[in-house]
C-alpha cells in the first residue's frame, strides 16, 4: 500500500518592511514639505506684490516725497494721472491718453485700480477680481510706455531695453498665477473669504 506525504503548509511569520514604510513615509513627507514651501513661497510673493500696489496708492494720495513729491499729493489737490499719461511719448494711444491725463474720472479709476488691488493681495482675498483688473490696469501701463518702440514721436531714442517684457507684463503674470494657485490661504484670509455664502454662490469672487 502506497502511502503519499501530503505537502503541509506551515504559517509563515513575516516580518514587516521597514524599508517600504519608511521609503512612503519620507516620500510623504518630502511632499508635504514641498507644498509647504510652495504655499509659504506664493504667499510671499503675493504679499510683496501688494504691497507694490498699496504703496503706489498711499504715496500717491498723501505725498511721500517718493515718486510723488511733497504736497502733490492726490489730498492736496494733485492729479495721480496727469504727469504719467501727459508725457505718453509713444504707442498707438499717445494721443488718447494725453486727452485721460488729468480728467476726474482716470484718477479715480486709476486709484480705486491700485487700492483694490493692493489691499486684496495683501489680505489674500478676491483675488480673481485683482488678477483681472490689476492686469487691465497693467496693459494699459505697457501701452503708454510702449516698449516696441525704438525711437519716441519726437524722434529721439526711447531707450526701450526690451520690445516686449517689461515688469508691467511681468506683474500682469504674477496676479493671474496669484489668483491660479490660491495663493491667499496662507498668510492671507483666503480660506475665511471662500467661506462667505456670497463667494460660494459666486466662485468669480475668490
Amino acid at each position: 500500500m502506497a502511502v503519499q506525504n501530503q505537502p503541509q503548509h506551515h504559517p509563515r511569520f513575516r516580518l514587516p518592511s521597514f524599508h517600504r514604510t519608511g521609503t512612503a513615509q519620507a516620500a510623504t513627507a518630502t511632499t508635504a514639505a514641498t507644498t509647504a514651501t510652495r504655499a509659504y513661497a506664493f504667499a510671499s510673493l503675493r504679499l510683496l506684490t501688494g504691497f507694490v500696489f498699496l504703496w503706489a496708492f498711499l504715496d500717491k494720495t498723501f505725498g511721500f516725497g517718493y515718486a510723488t513729491p511733497s504736497g502733490k499729493g492726490w489730498i492736496d489737490g494733485g492729479s495721480p494721472t496727469k504727469g504719467f499719461l501727459s508725457s505718453v511719448a509713444a504707442g498707438p494711444m499717445e494721443s488718447t491718453f494725453h486727452d485721460w491725463a488729468g480728467a476726474g474720472w482716470a484718477n479715480w479709476l486709476f486709484m480705486l485700480g491700485l487700492l483694490g488691488v493692493g489691499v486684496a493681495l495683501v489680505a489674500g482675498v478676491a483675488l480673481r477680481l485683482a488678477a483681472v483688473a490689476g492686469t487691465a490696469m497693467m496693459a494699459l501701463m505697457w501701452i503708454a510706455e510702449w516698449p516696441p518702440a525704438k525711437h519716441l514721436s519726437d524722434g529721439t531714442l526711447s531707450m526701450s531695453s526690451n520690445p516686449f517684457v517689461d515688469y508691467h507684463l511681468v506683474y500682469a503674470v504674477v496676479l493671474i498665477a496669484l489668483a491660479a494657485a490660491g495663493a491667499g490661504v496662507t498668510w492671507g484670509l483666503g480660506k475665511v473669504w471662500a467661506t462667505l455664502p456670497i463667494v460660494r454662490d459666486h466662485t468669480w469672487l475668490k
